[in-house]
């Protein structure tokens, strides 16, 4: 299937928002993106219809478009959701993956350490999105795969916003990943699952900690 223009500026919205340059709540002008990208307001709307679906922002009659910004009960069951589908992606990777896709995962891996010597977030963000996906993909399971990455992307904004305030959340993240990777290379599936089920739940229960301590 061909990509549309409102494939293009779904895509290029989603950026937006899972890099934090639109942030929770924030209100999408239509108006504003027709300008953005020099189109209709038709290619506009089907763009944040696609956007709606995966659940990164809300179109409410009378208020107009924003970027999801969920309670706190609210994403503490979407970081539920997410611990319990990684985990079987990590699974069914330990089982599933070939020699290359396991090379290929510990590579991903290698180049996030310096990340860690230089606090450099953004190589850690970029990496850390690459070695879950990884996962998910080396699952070989598409409608899990694709389930993930909606998770993924819908928690990726609040987690995003708050992962470097976390203390030394960035070098316990590194272990769990190391414990991960040993798991599925060694094809040990239920302790791949455990491990990525733990390392999920860490950074939720911290992110939700956080929050709680703001308000």
């Amino acid at each position: 299937m061909p990509v549309t223009i409102a494939d293009t500026i779904a895509q290029q919205l989603a950026e937006q928002i899972l890099s934090g340059a639109l942030s929770p709540g924030e209100r999408i002008e239509e108006k504003r993106v027709t300008e953005q990208f020099g189109v209709s307001r038709t290619p506009v709307r089907d763009a944040l219809r696609q956007l709606a679906a995966t659940g990164l922002v809300a179109i409410r009659p009378h208020r107009g478009v924003t970027v999801i910004d969920l309670d706190i009960e609210q994403l503490s069951d979407m970081f539920e959701a997410q611990a319990e589908v990684e985990a079987l992606c990590a699974k069914l990777s330990a089982r599933r993956m070939n020699n290359i896709e396991r090379k290929q995962l510990q590579i991903i891996a290698q180049r996030s350490e310096p990340a860690l010597a230089t606090t450099n977030h953004e190589l850690y963000t970029n990496t850390n999105e690459e070695f879950h996906k990884m996962i998910y993909t080396g699952s070989h399971n598409d409608t899990l795969e694709q389930m993930a990455v909606n998770l993924w992307n819908r928690v990726a904004p609040f987690r995003r916003s708050i992962f470097f305030k976390l203390g030394n959340r960035m070098e316990r993240s590194f272990e769990e990943h190391d414990d991960i990777i040993e798991a599925i290379v060694a094809g040990d599936e239920e302790r791949a699952q455990r491990a990525m089920y733990e390392h999920v739940t860490n950074s939720s229960v911290n992110a939700i900690d956080y929050l709680l301590r703001q308000n």
